[in-house]
């Protein structure tokens, strides 16, 4: 059986309440399964628009909504499962080969994404079929 750790999952962040604003992080080894290596962030998306449509070979990410709202469509190239991000003490933990698109942005959403490996070209599936191939999946 597979690792259930290594599958995606929700990762519920420290929320510390305060009257003046509240303060949620995260931190490897305590929420994230991985130390950071690279982070960027997604924003000004237009209605109706989709980013991602992609897999990685090696990169794990953790993806949060700091504000705004967005689903997180994950496929293992035979199952399917849907993930609404719509707060920014949670996020989404996606391992290396899920092909993944985000979508259903609303308006001023910010989208932040660490991973684990700096950026690399050769990294990105950007086929779906040839994903599907490398899953080892019909």
């Amino acid at each position: 059986m597979k690792n259930p750790m290594n599958r995606p999952r929700i990762i519920q962040l420290p929320k510390i309440v305060d009257p003046r604003g509240n303060l949620s992080f995260f931190e490897h080894p305590r929420q994230l399964p991985f130390g950071i290596a690279r982070t960027y962030w997604i924003y000004d998306v237009p209605g109706g628009e989709r980013r991602g449509s992609h897999a990685f070979r090696r990169q794990q990410e953790f993806i949060t909504a700091l504000s705004g709202s967005f689903d997180v469509v994950l496929t293992d190239g035979e199952n399917e499962e849907v993930f609404s991000l719509n707060r920014s003490y949670y996020g989404l933990y996606v391992p290396a080969m899920y092909w993944r698109t985000l979508e259903n942005f609303s308006t001023n959403a910010l989208a932040l994404i660490v991973s684990d490996l700096p950026y690399s070209d050769a990294d990105y599936i950007r086929d779906f079929e040839a994903f599907k191939k490398e899953r080892h999946v019909q």
